[in-house]
């Protein structure tokens, strides 16, 4: 999980739109109406893919310098930058169920202080694997 800045090449259709691909992730194609829509679904695409990839614990692939990418005359090659721990936090933030256990003494402590056992473990885990506390998961 981390913060991945990939070239992509558009190509400009007929009609306004544009195609993007990206030269080093195979199988990363979208599309948009104009040209902010174009650079936002790129965003989305990359993201998806480079997820899909650490889910799968696959090897990421290397991003290509921007000045070495091939394009036709008519295309041009911009920067995308994808998060995949904020895209991991938008698109997988349903809750899930953990079974754990403590001594009975500091669980009849916290409830009787009204404890939140669910944001507690969350504050925790954040802390433990370096997430900004007020990240929202």
């Amino acid at each position: 999980m981390a913060k991945y800045v990939f070239p992509a090449i558009f190509t400009p259709e007929e009609n306004g739109a544009y195609s993007v691909r990206f030269p080093d992730v195979p199988g990363c194609y979208t599309s948009g109406e104009s040209l902010p829509e174009a650079i936002e679904m790129a965003e989305d695409a990359l993201c998806l893919l480079l997820y899909d990839m650490e889910e799968s614990g696959e090897a990421l692939p290397i991003p290509s310098d921007i000045s070495t990418v091939s394009k036709d005359s008519q295309e041009f090659v911009t920067l995308i930058a994808c998060d995949t721990l904020e895209y991991r936090k938008l698109y997988d933030n349903k809750a899930v169920k953990k079974t754990l256990s403590i001594p009975a003494w500091l669980n009849t402590m916290a409830e009787k202080q009204g404890v939140n056992f669910s944001q507690v473990l969350q504050t925790g885990l954040k802390q433990a694997i370096h997430i900004d506390e007020n990240s929202p998961l």
